[in-house]
């Protein structure tokens, strides 16, 4: 569970790099082939220690982080979203800074926070010490960095396999979204926010914490992983192939103009189906209807470069259309 209780770390940007790091890589990672001797050779020629795991699966991430706390002034995970979302319970509870060596399929997160795809590159973000407080999302008090959503997604995230990533890479994305489009279904589901409450038939009901996710898509067109709100869609189309039609507007954020796309954004969301649905959060299923929803503003301080200009975002909350 989030613990609330922890002081938020400070959001100004501090220029100092870290001394020493625990460098914890994920060989299942889809990069993981590729080796990070690159960014340890950048690290080092930084002057910084290094201490280096490997790590076997996804649920042994965070004990290898509170077991090596102590010896470290920040934490570099190599892997992808899933591999970093398993990481944020222990780097919540450790406090210590997060340097993020992207090297799965999609690496949203790198994306949203503009930390570049080479893994040399990356070490160097690290090395200039450049640090951003960034939100959490939780789902019933699981984690997540991206978004957590019902429907599609939980059938693209069972029909994109480790083997179809491998082969595809992100064109895996799109295989498997045609699969998962051509047997969906609409649902009934209820959405809460304050004294608010709509129903909605739905093919999907996305709730997004950060900008990016799904090898690219945008969840709002003005959304950041750091202005302490949650953006929330539903697609009510009728005709799924709209979706395909469509796909340039998920990739700017814009499909919230449509009529038939729901929106909100708020803080905390309640989520209720007539049966429990699954919930994929960064690409792994981890809890299931009825779902709370809530952000945990500038939770983890995060290795990353200078944001570019973006466009400035309404103060309040929209009411869903």
């Amino acid at each position: 569970m989030f613990d609330d209780t922890r002081p938020a770390p400070c959001s100004a940007a501090r220029l100092a790099p870290p001394r020493r790091v625990l460098v914890l890589v994920n060989p299942g990672a889809r990069r993981g082939s590729e080796g990070v001797e690159p960014a340890l050779e950048r690290l080092g020629g930084a002057g910084i220690g290094m201490v280096v795991e490997t790590f076997s699966g996804p649920d042994e991430i965070g004990t290898d982080i509170l077991r090596r706390a102590g010896e470290v002034d920040a934490i570099v995970v190599c892997g992808g979203d899933g591999t970093l979302m398993r990481a944020a319970p222990a780097m919540v509870k450790c406090g210590l800074p997060l340097g993020i060596l992207p090297m799965g399929t999609a690496n949203d997160l790198a994306r949203t926070l503009h930390i570049p795809d080479d893994v040399a590159a990356a070490a160097e973000v690290i090395a200039h010490g450049r640090l951003r407080a960034v939100d959490l999302g939780s789902v019933n008090d699981h984690l997540f960095f991206n978004v957590a959503s019902i429907g599609l997604s939980v059938d693209l995230t069972r029909e994109l396999t480790p083997a179809l990533k491998r082969r595809w890479g992100r064109l895996g994305y799109a295989l498997a979204g045609m699969r998962v489009l051509a047997r969906a279904r609409r649902f009934s589901a209820w959405i809460h926010e304050g004294d608010s409450r709509f129903r909605t038939r739905t093919l999907q009901i996305a709730v997004g914490n950060g900008r990016h996710y799904g090898g690219g898509a945008v969840v709002e067109e003005t959304a950041e992983i750091d202005d302490g709100h949650l953006d929330l869609y539903s697609l009510a189309m009728r005709n799924v192939w709209k979706l395909a039609l469509g796909v340039r507007t998920f990739r700017s954020g814009a499909h919230g103009a449509w009529t038939d796309v729901q929106t909100a954004r708020g803080v905390e969301f309640d989520i209720e189906t007539r049966r429990p649905m699954p919930v994929n959060a960064d690409g792994e299923i981890v809890t299931s209807t009825p779902a709370h929803f809530r952000v945990h503003p500038r939770a983890i301080r995060v290795f990353a470069p200078e944001p570019p200009a973006m466009v400035d975002r309404a103060s309040v909350a929209r009411p869903p259309r």
